[in-house]
């Protein structure tokens, strides 16, 4: 069963219209995930979009907060809410229908083995064939995959990419589920490209690879944050011998606005179907330790100093710990606190370039570095604010 409340709401917004496009009168939009961290951006930027006359926010569960965020959002635009499970067919088949675009967030996001194997298949490789199929049932000419950089790799943490771009090929290798899974689910939605739909049109397909995601509102972020300020202010190792350039939650949004406008116009949407996108952005080439402490030093956090053991060290204590995992399994469920797979993604050279999203979508970042860190640190602000009471916070 799923809940669907509609949202009217009738305050005009200018639009957000930093590149020009080809009118798309009375288009409409399903997201799925809508309640998540990146969803949520989306949401916001859509709402800005000309000639948008529906957006539809699917999630499992919304939460109240989040709801209430989306009954304050300032739009002619008609907002409808479901709830609802990405594994019910009935109910993608009812939230597809008379869509323009579908933009699928949704995903089961594990790199620490805690959700169980098959549920992350059956999420994020079922669940996007299901939508796909819901697509052509009911004719929806547009899709948009949110992938990961994780299905690019690494593979080992002695693999050295700098600016890697999309002729590269760089394809994971790992059978970890989550990799593995946004892999398999990101080839069904390339395939999917070109197929017919009921009505005896043409879907149009593209995938896009974010980096690592950060920003106000990130789960992931707020937990490093929050165990920092509960000791003392030191900044947990998570990735100090990596080299990255992640992406700002906004900058990797505004990346979907653009698929979306590019597969509805005639002129770009032929040299989108069917490709996948690096997304990036002008946050600058640092560990992800270095980034942590760039965003959270006004309040007082810093970095660990103390000695970390090499990356190879690592690499094989986490053999040794998920076979120990392997081993009790009959018996005991046991979650190492860390794998192969997250030490080697936690520890790689891996940057990628957007110049191929550029290119072929438009895209420049929105939002720059210095506004994109001071942002997260006002929130990350807000965190030390709530948590006060265990650590003596601003930076003098």
């Amino acid at each position: 069963m799923y809940a669907i409340s509609r949202i009217t709401l009738h305050y005009p917004l200018p639009s957000l219209d930093l590149f020009p496009v080809l009118a798309m009168p009375g288009w409409s939009c399903l997201v799925t995930g809508a309640g998540g961290f990146l969803g949520q951006r989306i949401i916001h930027l859509l709402v800005q979009e000309k000639d948008l006359e529906e957006v539809r926010l699917l999630d499992k569960v919304f939460r109240p907060e989040t709801r209430e965020e989306f009954f304050k959002l300032q739009t002619k635009t008609k907002v409808t809410v479901m709830e609802g499970d990405i594994l019910d067919a009935q109910c993608l088949r009812r939230a597809c229908q008379g869509i323009s675009v579908v933009i699928h967030t949704a995903a089961a996001i594990d790199v620490w083995g805690i959700i169980p194997r098959q549920t992350i298949i059956d999420i994020n490789v079922k669940g996007t064939l299901n939508l796909l199929e819901a697509c052509v049932q009911a004719s929806v000419p547009a899709f948009i995959y949110t992938s990961s950089i994780d299905v690019a790799g690494p593979n080992s943490y002695k693999e050295i990419v700098l600016n890697g771009h999309e002729e590269q090929q760089h394809e994971s290798t790992w059978s970890d589920p989550y990799p593995y899974s946004k892999k398999m689910a990101e080839k069904a939605v390339l395939a999917a490209n070109g197929s017919t739909l009921k009505n005896g049109g043409t879907l149009h397909t593209c995938a896009l690879r974010p980096m690592y995601i950060y920003g106000e509102k990130s789960s992931l972020l707020s937990g490093i944050m929050i165990r920092a300020i509960k000791n003392n202010g030191i900044l947990n190792v998570t990735g100090k011998f990596s080299t990255v350039n992640p992406v700002y939650v906004s900058n990797a949004a505004w990346a979907h606005i653009l698929a979306a406008r590019g597969l509805q116009d005639p002129r770009k949407s032929p040299n989108i179907q069917g490709q996948f996108y690096y997304i990036s952005d002008d946050t600058p080439y640092q560990s992800y330790d270095d980034l942590n402490y760039a965003l959270s030093k006004d309040w007082g956090l810093r970095p660990d100093s103390s000695w970390s053991p090499p990356v190879a060290l690592l690499y094989w204590l986490g053999f040794l710990l998920e076979l120990v995992s392997f081993l009790l399994r009959p018996v005991y469920n046991y979650q190492p606190p860390f794998n192969r797979h997250l030490v080697t993604l936690s520890n790689t050279v891996f940057t990628f370039s957007y110049k191929k999203a550029q290119r072929d979508l438009g895209y420049e970042p929105l939002v720059s570095w210095e506004e994109a860190r001071e942002n997260t640190s006002e929130w990350i602000g807000s965190l030390v604010e709530q948590h006060k009471g265990t650590l003596n916070t601003k930076a003098q």
